[in-house]
């Protein structure tokens, strides 16, 4: 957890909404010389802080409304923090909570030195990260496409498909096989949007290929070259990390992959693991992934892993992969070089 701990003249703390927004600004000395509930305009807020724009730092909870926040201060030279949602508990946890006191406590938490900060993704790069994660909402789309058609075949006592429907060729015949007319035009309306949803995410993949070439062609070719880590997941990696130098340590990136525990304790007793929600969910799919994907045509990757599974067991044992892939991929962007199987196992054993 890191916390924002510069100190400034005046702290802004804002309750952000889609519509509305309150404002509450406290002076060095904590006495409040600002609270206004306005619209969500950026003429009224730079209206609203006017006054006070010598040494000023705004902080929001990081909620879906923030980019036009953030990219508003950033180009009026306005220093902005970005409140980590999981770990404002001074705000979910109050008695009393409207947008007056929360705003009041992001304001507080900011003065003090005890906001804790999450990323503010740079603009450059941020809606081609949304446009990737809009693609993860139409693979599924497809996906529930394709197990409907399954279902039903199980619905009607019917042998499903031979090859996968998920490959146009293997389609041919599949909804000519249900008797009823009705069940038969529900087949026929799935494989439909399914071949519009295969038309769709072929372009949009190209499109962020050809992203991704412009923003950090050399990142992305070096994140091919891990065995595992095709073109989608070298993209999720990519975009999700946006700047590796924001990571001091391997292990500062490990955990934001969620790819490793974090140990709780007191009084020397070991109480367990927690944290498993904080972190970037789309890392931690991207090297699960990846590590079953490394063990394809892999005896290699497949020898090691047997001999990590005969000590910690076939589950954990891909876990551990994974981290290992994630240090890799930190010391590939790092040090910018290219996956070097050999010094992987190396360091694996």
């Amino acid at each position: 957890m890191r916390f924002y701990t510069t100190t400034h003249h005046h702290y802004c703390g804002v309750d952000l909404h889609a519509k509305t927004m309150y404002l509450c600004i406290l002076d060095r000395d904590g006495k409040t010389v600002l609270h206004k509930n306005m619209r969500s305009r950026p003429e009224e807020f730079l209206a609203a802080v006017e006054p006070f724009r010598n040494d000023l730092v705004v902080a929001v909870e990081c909620i879906f409304t923030w980019y036009w926040l953030a990219d508003l201060c950033r180009h009026e030279g306005i220093e902005f923090v970005l409140g980590h949602a999981l770990y404002m508990k001074a705000i979910h946890g109050g008695k009393a909570k409207n947008d007056k006191v929360d705003a009041f406590k992001i304001a507080t938490l900011l003065r003090g030195g005890n906001l804790p900060k999450a990323y503010v993704y740079p603009p450059e790069m941020r809606a081609t990260r949304d446009l990737l994660r809009r693609r993860l909402h139409l693979v599924r789309r497809r996906a529930n496409l394709l197990a409907h058609i399954q279902n039903t075949h199980h619905q009607y006592n019917l042998e499903p498909p031979a090859a996968k429907i998920a490959y146009k060729v293997n389609r041919v015949g599949v909804a000519e096989a249900f008797p009823d007319p009705d069940v038969r035009k529900s087949m026929e309306i799935d494989f439909a949007m399914i071949e519009q949803y295969d038309t769709t995410l072929r372009d949009l993949e190209l499109h962020l290929e050809r992203r991704a070439k412009q923003h950090d062609p050399q990142a992305y070719h070096r994140l091919r070259s891990v065995p595992g880590i095709g073109k989608v997941l070298a993209l999720t990696i990519l975009y999700e990390i946006n700047d590796i130098r924001r990571f001091e340590r391997v292990q500062d990136f490990l955990s934001y992959s969620r790819l490793v525990k974090c140990e709780h304790s007191s009084a020397g007793k070991k109480l367990g693991t927690g944290g498993s929600k904080i972190g970037n969910a789309h890392l931690k799919w991207a090297f699960s992934e990846a590590a079953a994907l490394f063990l394809r045509n892999n005896p290699e990757g497949q020898k090691h892993l047997r001999r990590v599974a005969g000590k910690h067991g076939k589950g954990k044992a891909l876990s551990i992969l994974a981290a290992k892939l994630g240090r890799a991929v930190y010391l590939i962007l790092t040090k910018e070089r290219v996956f070097d199987m050999e010094r992987f196992l190396a360091r694996a054993s």
